[in-house]
């Protein structure tokens, strides 16, 4: 086998939580009142236009919230939106240990509209831990295109054989396997410590 360089992570789910999932919108539709079937089918037309960078933040309100009059302020559903993000501080520390004992690039590789994906980017620093980002909000295509896979490995200079890729939803990594990527589902911070061990990346104390 190969040595892994560079890592591929999913951020929702990984080092966050996941930015606006379906619990976040039940939460969403109980604190504002709003019918959530409704809510889930408006979602489910605009969710993909959103994460591929093809309408705005406010776009997707307009269309999903505010097609009529509430008895809130768009500013006030961002902010709840936002709010839903938290940081996952033993995953981050654990890749943080990993990326300087082994001196590995890391790549982010996820699936996010803009506006939420700049939010957890800055107010979790990010940028501290990941090389660079591989966002679907920017490349126009999203997980599990293969194509987003590829060039994210093109940008990264790197071969399959030298490449982890580390992600929530099995689906996405079979897909990185069937390019001959390294890959594994991520579950539990126990577990990824052991499977990352497996790829000979192991940690000393954490």
């Amino acid at each position: 086998m190969d040595k892994i360089t560079t890592l591929f992570l999913d951020i929702g789910n990984i080092l966050l939580t996941n930015g606006w999932d379906t619990a976040s919108r039940k939460l969403a539709s109980k604190t504002f009142d709003l019918d959530y079937e409704e809510f889930a089918e408006r979602h489910g037309y605009l969710s993909s236009l959103y994460e591929e960078g093809r309408i705005t933040l406010n776009d997707y309100l307009d269309k999903a919230i505010f097609y009529e009059e509430r008895s809130f302020l768009k500013a006030d559903f961002k902010n709840f939106m936002f709010n839903q993000s938290k940081a996952i501080p033993e995953m981050i520390e654990l890749f943080k240990h990993l990326k300087s004992k082994y001196n590995l690039k890391i790549v982010a590789l996820n699936n996010e509209g803009l506006e939420l994906s700049r939010y957890r980017v800055e107010t979790f620093k990010l940028t501290e831990l990941i090389d660079f980002f591989v966002t679907s909000c920017f490349v126009k295509m999203k997980k599990p295109d293969e194509n987003i896979y590829k060039l994210a490995m093109d940008l990264a200079y790197v071969t399959s054989e030298e490449s982890l890729f580390i992600d929530d939803r099995y689906f996405n990594v079979e897909t990185a396997a069937k390019l001959g990527m390294n890959a594994f589902q991520h579950k539990d911070y126990v577990t990824t410590k052991e499977k990352l061990a497996q790829y000979g990346l192991k940690t000393d104390t954490i």
